[in-house]
């Protein structure tokens, strides 16, 4: 649900989606979308409002904040290949988009992170 809620924002701000879960044995891309001559390689995180206090903070979780180092780079060799595949030469970047779920209210609320590892 998270990806697809994603896939609309983006496409809301201009974005054109071309592919989703792009799978490889040693990694996944969960969007592949372009906006004007540019790649955009986009994790999607995703957690529901009512699961913001299971870990007993006083301060709801983010899902940005399950975004790790080590993710953001498996998640770049797989985008790499990916453009090797695709024998696409523009330029690309890392971006990622935050879901937050309401479940009980039916909304959603999503945040997008450009350019999030540089080279």
């Amino acid at each position: 649900m998270g990806e697809s809620i994603a896939c609309t924002f983006l496409e809301r701000k201009g974005f054109k989606i071309l592919a989703r879960n792009y799978l490889r044995p040693w990694g996944e891309i969960d969007i592949v979308a372009e906006k004007g001559a540019r790649i955009h390689i986009v994790e999607v995180k995703a957690i529901s409002r009512e699961n913001t206090q299971l870990y007993g903070s006083n301060r709801p979780i983010l899902p940005e904040e399950h975004v790790t180092k080590q993710k953001l780079e498996k998640l770049a060799r797989t985008a790499a290949l990916y453009m090797e595949s695709t024998a696409d030469a523009r330029e690309y970047q890392i971006d990622v988009v935050a879901v937050t779920l309401d479940r009980s209210n039916r909304r959603a609320s999503c945040r997008l992170y450009e350019q999030v590892l540089e080279d």
